[in-house]
């Protein structure tokens, strides 16, 4: 049986950031019916005359505190279908994105992305939905660095999982070559450099071996290449 149409729900007091989403091969696999992307306004959750969604810290502290009620109400909102649901926070203490993950999350059905803003989300919505037996809850990062929200984080990290998606990419073959694969033992390399015409520019050559026509020493040597671009990042 086929799979369907994974779907990712993107909750967000800022939904004009995910207008990205209708361009290049994501745009085209949402017209297609690949995938479905659902875009929720935060506010439209919240209650009172100016919609608010934060409050201050218990214990003080700078900066405001997203409420949990609103998110509350938006998460159950975009889950009401069977689960599972894996539900996705966007936060700088989270377990770092890579590749492994991306391919992880290219293989569930619904993921629901909750990016937070100001000091972050209130605790209990995590905890809650931890403890919620249909949820899978995921503290990510895409790194060692704060961003104002997470908008900008899961644009990244649906651009890595949306193009591992059959249908998406056109030529499946360009998957096999990916800039951060895994080895047999489980170890990341990242892609050898790619070279196109002229075979001369600006005083540097395209090396030899790439012209050479042999197919097996031109593996080789990109295999070289990746372990030596592979050891100059550590």
């Amino acid at each position: 049986m086929p799979r369907s149409a994974p779907k990712y729900d993107l909750i967000s007091i800022f939904p004009e950031y995910f207008s990205a989403l209708d361009l290049s091969l994501i745009g085209k696999a949402r017209a297609a019916g690949i995938i479905e992307i659902g875009i929720h306004d935060l506010r439209e959750y919240a209650q009172g005359l100016h919609k608010s969604v934060d409050d201050t810290p218990y214990g003080g502290g700078a900066g405001m505190v997203m409420s949990p009620e609103p998110w509350g109400k938006a998460i159950d909102g975009v889950s009401q279908e069977a689960g599972p649901h894996d539900l996705v926070v966007l936060t700088p203490a989270g377990k770092k994105f890579d590749q492994a993950l991306a391919e992880s999350f290219a293989a569930r059905d619904h993921i629901i992305f909750a990016c937070g803003r100001y000091e972050g989300i209130d605790q209990r919505v995590t905890d809650f939905y931890a403890a919620a037996p249909q949820f899978r809850v995921h503290e990510v990062s895409i790194g060692d660095y704060v961003l104002n929200g997470g908008e900008v984080a899961t644009l990244v990290m649906l651009e890595a999982i949306i193009r591992l998606i059959p249908g998406v990419i056109g030529n499946p073959d360009s998957l096999t070559e990916e800039s951060h694969t895994l080895t047999a033992d489980g170890a990341e390399i990242v892609e050898y450099p790619s070279y196109t015409k002229p075979a001369q520019w600006r005083g540097f050559s395209v090396p030899e071996i790439l012209l050479s026509g042999n197919h097996a020493a031109i593996k080789a040597f990109r295999t070289q290449e990746a372990v030596k671009r592979t050891k100059n990042r550590e």
